[in-house]
């Protein structure tokens, strides 16, 4: 269903809007320009798929897997992803505008560049993810693992961190992204482990 829904919008307008696709599985098909308008996508599998400047408005993802998918681009609005596997995925050069993310992975997801304006990540797995030069803007984490990410050139100004696992995270030499960021005080043994000093 879904895929055919692709096809017809690519001979239209390339506009889908008010749909639920359940237990689709899409692989190989090129997704990208498609704008999705309070949209659900329920226990779908997309493989190799291609969303590049694809754009979500009120549109859900549960339950669904989205691994190593291409989302370069992308623009999200008020979207919400739950309960999904998106390891992998490139979201390079994306948009965030009040995005909730919740108990999904997204390891080694590719987040370069991308920008977060007043989303809610709650739960969910970042580890080793790419996180570089990413701009935060009144982000809300909870319990949200860090560990290996990369933050090169990212800054977490005002940012609370004190309930998420920043464990090994890739800093720039000056370690100038975590000036101003909020910490607890067993993350600021690792931080003092990351500069270098030695607590005795």
């Amino acid at each position: 269903m879904l895929e055919k829904s692709i096809s017809d919008a690519r001979l239209d307008d390339n506009y889908i809007k008010n749909v639920s696709f359940v237990n689709d599985v899409l692989t190989n098909v090129d997704i990208s320009r498609i704008e999705f308008e309070s949209v659900q996508f329920v226990k779908c599998q997309f493989i190799n798929c291609n969303f590049s400047r694809t754009s979500f408005y009120d549109a859900a993802f549960m339950n669904s897997d989205f691994s190593n998918c291409i989302f370069e681009d992308s623009y999200w609005k008020k979207a919400k992803i739950s309960e999904c596997k998106g390891s992998g995925s490139n979201f390079n050069q994306s948009l965030f505008k009040e995005a909730v993310l919740s108990n999904s992975s997204f390891r080694y997801a590719n987040c370069t560049l991308s920008v977060w304006e007043s989303c809610t990540i709650s739960d969910c797995n970042f580890q080793e993810a790419f996180l570089s030069e990413v701009k935060f803007k009144k982000i809300n984490l909870k319990a949200v693992n860090f560990q290996r990410a990369d933050f090169f050139k990212t800054s977490l100004k005002g940012i609370d961190l004190s309930d998420c696992i920043i464990e090994g995270i890739t800093l720039s030499d000056t370690f100038s992204e975590l000036k101003g960021a909020k910490i607890n005080a067993l993350q600021a043994v690792d931080i003092v482990q990351i500069l270098g000093v030695k607590i005795i």
